[in-house]
């Protein structure tokens, strides 16, 4: 069967939509809302927090490759999530279409 082509659009949302992918983002954004309100909380007590490095290690190596500090370095964070989300949801199509596709011929993996 030959492939289609794919938008961008299309592509990303084959990709990312997936309940690899969507967990991933979904502990990302635990982890952003849990800094922010650890943020929040630190400020209003003068205490100083590292939390917001739990961020940053979520999405890791893919963030650390952004060479950027400061406000702009956030803009790591989402990029790295969304890289890795991409990855994943590749690797889970990637197998899911791989066993489908290999009962399909009769052939098994086991």
């Amino acid at each position: 069967m030959a492939k289609t082509s794919r938008s961008l659009p299309q592509t990303l949302r084959h990709y990312l939509v997936n309940p690899l992918a969507l967990g991933y983002l979904g502990v990302v954004l635990a982890v952003c809302l849990w800094v922010a309100v650890d943020a929040f909380h630190a400020s209003s007590s003068g205490d100083a927090s590292f939390a917001g490095v739990w961020a940053v290690l979520v999405t890791a190596p893919t963030s650390l490759l952004v060479p950027f500090t400061g406000p702009v370095g956030l803009m790591a964070i989402p990029f790295g999530a969304v890289v890795q989300a991409f990855a994943l949801g590749a690797l889970y199509r990637y197998v899911t279409e791989r066993r489908v596709h290999g009962t399909e011929n009769g052939v098994s993996g086991a």
